[in-house]
């Protein structure tokens, strides 16, 4: 790793540290260089603007999250999947700032026309999409999991669907008496729960 890389990470980690704190939209350059112990000008040396460093963070924790998704461990396709959608459970109980994040995310980077920046940052998702159609195809093999037709319809139905939920439990909005009598790591599991059904081949 290059000295620049190395300054490039402390500054990830710093501005990581702020955003899951405070926000987003909170925190400005002048904080993250505090923070640093370095000047403004010295921020900007690395990252033209903030919505840079926004996109860094995203691409760092993107790849600190794949960690969990280690489908080697399962040996069947349906083992292999459900590790898969149990990583979203595992990442929320470990790290639930980690979707309050991408929550904020999503909402700062509507206001950027970066198309080459969100570009590089969804061509990092491509992994978890492989993982998981390879893990059906093994599925379908070993007759662990059954032939739902459009795999990838059900593949973006359902983890949108995990990651909406968890973004939302993240939040700590009770807003209704309904939000306050649910264990929010049991809705997780339960979503969980029917989409393993709905897949194994009973």
């Amino acid at each position: 790793m290059t000295l620049q890389e190395v300054k490039e990470n402390f500054i990830i980690d710093v501005a990581t540290n702020l955003f899951f704190t405070r926000s987003i939209s909170s925190v400005t350059i002048k904080d993250i260089a505090e923070e640093a112990g370095v000047g403004e000008m010295t921020i900007y040396r690395y990252f033209k603007k903030k919505h840079n460093i926004v996109l860094a963070v995203a691409m760092k924790l993107q790849q600190q999250v794949a960690a969990f998704f280690d489908l080697s461990k399962g040996s069947t396709g349906f083992e292999k999947l459900s590790i898969f959608y149990n990583s979203y459970l595992k990442i929320f109980m470990s790290s639930p700032m980690h979707y309050r994040f991408i929550n904020e995310f999503d909402a700062y980077m509507l206001e950027f026309n970066d198309n080459q920046g969100l570009e590089k940052y969804e061509s990092s998702l491509d992994f978890f999409k492989t993982a998981y159609l390879d893990a059906y195809q093994l599925g379908l093999k070993d007759q662990t999991i059954r032939d739902i037709g459009n795999v990838e319809l059900f593949y973006y139905t359902s983890t949108h669907s995990l990651l909406e939920l968890c973004k939302k439990l993240s939040l700590n909005n009770e807003l209704l008496n309904q939000d306050k009598r649910s264990v929010k790591y049991q809705e997780i599991e339960t979503l969980i729960n029917v989409f393993l059904t709905y897949l194994k081949n009973s």
